[in-house]
């Protein structure tokens, strides 16, 4: 048997391309560091897009998948299993929740979401409620329905006609939304922190009024914490710190720490709409998958690591505004906890991919958030000394992107 030669070229290859990839390959990861093919060492600010809140390789982690993966791999669901139930029981007694869906990504939970507003709206009002509301620059997930849930035409382009009776008003304008709410409308969706959209918090007032007209309209609110969930934010859930409860939540990215796993939370209210054949998903729930998530939610809903995510922020925020101070780069610094977005000045407005190549050649990885943000989400537990040696390389990328102009 010959030996296929596994580099980034193969990509092109044999992928989809979908995806343009790094030209490095990661082959190996322990905390905050990666190590590529040609054993170049990175520091770690991307955190797998907000998924690896541990880190890679965490040793809980591994020991969980490994006990669990000498006992039960899969089902189905047409029986339940353990670590399901544990990990259902710990996500209640943890949240606002009554009953949980497992699935296997955050597009998945919010599919889910989204199918079981109009599901509760049909079975408790009628079919004429059917109408969900969300928010122009928001993203919830690359299904049919999740791009037509958020407000981002690029996503939406080549693929019409997408699913109707949704619209979207400008995230945290009030007016907007009592404008375009009615007696019609099932739900309003909102992540409460925007994300791919340029990473733009709610504000909290805006979210309480939210609240309240869903309430006057007998709409349920879904709140997307995809990625601001499970202790991005520094609560577990950032709808705990503003004080705003949804009637259905979805998660997923850390959830698994790295496996693949999504979870929608709902109400006992709500919950009975999705009886019975309703909706279905073949892995989800697996053993595995609830296995990993629940030592997870176990490591990090701790006052511990929840209460380091505030220390570890003002770190990264003074580290930007000694960049800033040096280079004068930054617009604004945004985000909460380990969701952190670094808005560029307008002379370098989508220019950011630039930025994030230029870090990784110097040591450390990055993400966007759209073209003109520079995007951290780190792990949760990332060590002093490896914030302030990824910010080394960001340095270094910054003075490179600059020296070469932004026509380069």
């Amino acid at each position: 048997m010959t030996t296929q030669q596994v580099n980034r070229a193969l990509f092109d290859d044999v992928m989809v391309p979908n995806y343009n990839p790094q030209q490095m390959v990661p082959v190996r990861g322990e905390g905050s560091r990666v190590w590529d093919q040609d054993n170049n060492e990175y520091i770690d600010f991307a955190g797998g897009i907000a998924v690896n809140a541990l880190g890679h390789t965490h040793p809980a982690l591994v020991a969980a998948l490994k006990e669990q993966a000498d006992k039960l791999w899969h089902l189905s669901n047409t029986f339940t299993n353990e670590p399901a139930l544990r990990l259902a029981k710990k996500l209640k007694d943890a949240t606002f929740a009554d009953k949980v869906f497992f699935c296997n990504s955050g597009a998945e939970a919010n599919e889910a979401a989204f199918k079981l507003v109009r599901k509760y709206a049909y079975d408790n009002f009628g079919p004429e409620k059917n109408e969900i509301i969300a928010f122009t620059q928001a993203f919830h997930g690359r299904t049919l329905f999740t791009v037509s849930v958020g407000g981002q035409q690029k996503y939406r382009e080549g693929f019409e006609p997408v699913p109707g009776g949704i619209s979207h008003v400008p995230f945290n304008d009030i007016e907007a939304l009592k404008a375009a709410i009615s007696d019609k409308t099932c739900a309003v969706v909102m992540e409460p922190i925007q994300g791919e959209g340029g990473i733009h918090s709610a504000d909290p007032e805006f979210a309480r009024q939210v609240r309240e007209l869903c309430d006057q309209h007998n709409a349920l609110l879904v709140f997307d914490e995809v990625q601001t969930g499970v202790g991005r934010t520094g609560n577990l859930y950032a709808y705990m710190g503003l004080g705003v409860t949804p009637d259905v939540l979805t998660t997923a990215k850390a959830l698994g720490g790295g496996f693949p796993v999504g979870a929608m939370l709902t109400t006992d209210k709500c919950a009975p709409s999705l009886g019975f054949g309703t909706h279905g998903s073949t892995y989800g729930g697996n053993p595995l998958a609830c296995a990993v998530a629940e030592t997870v939610l176990d490591t990090i809903n701790t006052p511990e690591v929840l209460a380091g995510v505030a220390d570890k922020r003002a770190i990264f925020v003074e580290e930007l505004n000694k960049l800033n101070d040096k280079y004068g780069i930054f617009k604004e610094i945004r985000g909460e906890g380990l969701l952190i977005g670094a808005e560029l000045i307008e002379q370098w407005h989508g220019k950011a991919a630039k930025f994030l190549a230029a870090a990784r050649e110097a040591g450390t990885l990055l993400l966007v958030a759209g073209p003109n943000v520079l995007r951290m989400t780190p792990s949760l537990i990332i060590p002093e000394q490896d914030i302030r040696a990824g910010m080394a390389g960001l340095d270094k990328a910054i003075a490179q992107v600059l020296e070469a102009g932004p026509d380069a």
